[in-house]
């Protein structure tokens, strides 16, 4: 495999910016809030500013620091997302649980990002049990087809990093009171179950949380969680109950709440999460019950207008293929399902 280290590269940014003083200022791959609190969940924002020597980015790992858990990935559109998972060097209080495990490296695979243009990669997590004053690195590696760009090196302890060509992206700790708030808009619980109103035909609507019928098919438990302050993607839940004798499945999802729903998959093999959308919608089968929860099958809201708040309610829209359309309302639980 070739490796490319490019550096000084110019970008465009319009009118704002000349070519040449973002070279020498914004070449490196950062984060867009270089400060984090201590003890607090955060949107750690990464910025890519270029290729590799002209060539596309198809692919972005980020590996995590210690003092960075329970972390989630922002997914893209056009990118898989795999997580590795691994041991943490000491055990994290996660509401009253001991959690010596988690997410120890990002991925994004099967991109295209031009050289043309920048975007960014998002990762939520918490900053925890991190002294303030210390920096966190986040190693980098910008894939390139057969090219790469490995953002790696950290200054010693003391150390100016401001000399460096390929510099790891940066959190400084800093000290601030307890957020009280540790969000998790993938955690999950499990809402099936309820009382609901028999409210059948096409385009049936019920208030949040109640179950709504269409021809043979019961939709009920619809949730979604929480989401953090300018966070732009967030999941939702629901159950899907076939009592009809015929397949049916769910095509497509829309919500006036975000630009667009997608509907996605994550799978666990050998500690490396896979999150893939399902273009071709998922298949509910005649005499059984499917459940779109944490972990598994769910919505994906993308570019959320306004970031769903606990007490809120969400309208989706399902369409299936044989019962057709149906209104659902979500609730908006708090982040960790409570």
């Amino acid at each position: 495999m070739k490796i490319s280290k490019t550096f000084g590269k110019t970008f465009a940014l319009g009118a704002l910016l000349s070519a040449t003083a973002f070279a020498g200022a914004e070449a490196h791959v950062t984060f867009l809030n270089k400060e984090a609190t201590q003890d607090s969940t955060i949107l750690a924002t990464l910025q890519l500013p270029h290729g590799c020597d002209g060539k596309a980015t198809t692919e972005v790992r980020v590996k995590l620091p210690e003092g960075f858990v329970f972390a989630k990935p922002q997914p893209k559109a056009g990118w898989e997302l795999e997580v590795i998972k691994g041991d943490y060097q000491k055990s994290y209080d996660n509401h009253g649980d001991k959690v010596k495990s988690g997410a120890v490296e990002i991925r994004w695979k099967n991109g295209n990002l031009s050289d043309d243009f920048y975007d960014t990669f998002v990762i939520q997590g918490k900053v925890s049990g991190v002294e303030a004053g210390t920096s966190l690195a986040f190693p980098v590696t910008q894939m390139c087809g057969d090219a790469v760009e490995a953002w790696d090196q950290v200054a010693k302890e003391g150390g100016d990093a401001h000399g460096m060509k390929s510099p790891a992206p940066l959190l400084k700790v800093v000290a601030g009171e307890d957020q009280g708030h540790d969000h998790d808009d993938m955690a999950g619980m499990d809402m099936t179950g309820k009382a609901g109103m028999d409210m059948s035909g096409m385009g049936a609507v019920a208030p949040a949380g109640e179950t709504v019928k269409a021809g043979d098919l019961e939709v009920s438990g619809g949730f979604a969680k929480a989401m953090l302050p300018g966070q732009p993607v967030g999941g939702g839940f629901f159950t899907v109950k076939n009592n009809g004798q015929t397949d049916d499945r769910l095509l497509s999802v829309t919500s006036p709440a975000a630009g667009e729903v997608q509907l996605h998959e994550m799978v666990t093999k050998d500690n490396v999460m896979r999150m893939r959308q399902l273009k071709d919608g998922i298949a509910i089968a005649a005499g059984q019950t499917l459940k779109l929860e944490p972990g598994n099958l769910h919505l994906m809201f993308q570019k959320v207008k306004t970031p769903f708040q606990q007490g809120d309610t969400v309208p989706v829209t399902l369409t299936f293929e044989k019962a057709g359309k149906v209104e659902l309302v979500l609730q908006v639980l708090s982040a960790q399902g409570k």
